[in-house]
């Protein structure tokens, strides 16, 4: 009797603990607790970020009629593609993207090249006021920009930049564009993890520095590489403030225009028809505006997606040999 009641003692032990290691898991398997809240997690911060993008090609795609119609939420009943086609116009698409690419890549090109330079010569060389002028790059890095904005625009000035593309590509080329301070910083912690032993070893071969810098240094910094130029693109592309200050605040010069200035134009034109219109009106009319808005924003996204989609495997490699895992 003893022994049925010890033998069902221990039944009832081993079924709790597989309930407890079921649930709350083990050392090297998560429970079903733990995957739950995981998974909600992701999926409530998934639907957080991707709610705008769902919610933009929603509207995107609505005609009028949909959206005046309050039972029409996500579906549209029909295609409609003249959002778009009005998108294009109003954009001006062929001269904006040219803008835009023009303004986004050269910049980038010059900021990946200047601050791997620098970055690797902060890396690797020891020099008088090192600890010095790296300071001051790290102050120059928190000083808020706007107390610069002024003495810069009247630099540019009288330097004949304004309403000009050299207005973003000396900068760059200076190692003074956008955010140029912490992409040197990136690069100089990427070049700081490479092993000395391998440029002695390359010095030893007869190597000079410049190749020290192409056959060890850019190899070894390829994820720093990319990780610069998707950040540098992406706030280029994005730069409004500065394109209409310094290429577009000259009057009469519309050579140099982007996608998102032309929205933002965009925007105002329509909000200007809006308040100049009857009040039975206004609502037609921004509604009409959300649908081809919600198109044009579609429109000047669609670069930037294409490019993450197309690096999206190396980025992820990047990151994940950053210094973030101390690798």
């Amino acid at each position: 009797m003893e022994t049925r009641m010890k033998s069902k003692q221990i039944d009832v032990r081993g079924f709790l603990l597989k309930i407890h290691k079921r649930l709350l898991g083990r050392n090297d398997k998560p429970g079903w607790i733990q995957q739950t809240i995981k998974y909600g997690l992701l999926i409530i911060l998934g639907f957080v970020y991707i709610y705008p993008l769902i919610y933009m090609l929603a509207t995107s795609f609505k005609s009028l009629e949909d959206l005046l119609n309050t039972s029409v939420k996500w579906l549209p009943t029909q295609i409609y593609w003249q959002n778009y086609i009005q998108a294009f116009n109003v954009l001006d698409i062929r001269q904006s993207l040219l803008g835009s690419l023009l303004i986004s890549m050269i910049p980038t090109v010059f900021q990946v090249a200047v601050c791997g330079l620098v970055g690797y010569g902060f890396a690797r060389f020891d020099f008088p006021f090192k600890r010095t002028l790296f300071f001051l790059l790290v102050f120059s890095f928190i000083v808020p920009p706007q107390i610069l904005m002024m003495p810069t625009y009247v630099l540019y000035s009288e330097l004949n930049f304004l309403g000009k593309l050299t207005v973003f590509i000396v900068p760059a080329a200076l190692g003074n564009g956008l955010k140029s301070t912490l992409f040197i910083l990136i690069y100089y912690s990427f070049f700081k993890q490479t092993p000395n032993s391998l440029y002695e070893a390359a010095e030893v071969d007869g190597a000079s520095e410049w190749t020290c810098f192409t056959r060890i240094g850019i190899p070894m910094a390829i994820p720093a590489i990319i990780i610069v130029f998707l950040f540098s693109f992406v706030w280029y592309w994005n730069e409004t403030y500065l394109v209409n200050l310094y290429l577009q605040s000259q009057p009469g010069n519309t050579r140099w225009i982007t996608l998102l200035t032309q929205l933002q134009g965009f925007k105002d034109s329509y909000s200007s028809m809006a308040s100049s219109s009857s009040a039975a009106s206004v609502g037609v009319v921004d509604k009409l505006n959300e649908g081809i808005t919600m198109a044009a924003t579609m429109i000047t996204l669609v670069p930037l997606l294409i490019t993450y989609f197309v690096l999206q495997k190396y980025f992820v490699e990047s990151v994940d040999r950053s210094g973030i895992t101390g690798e």
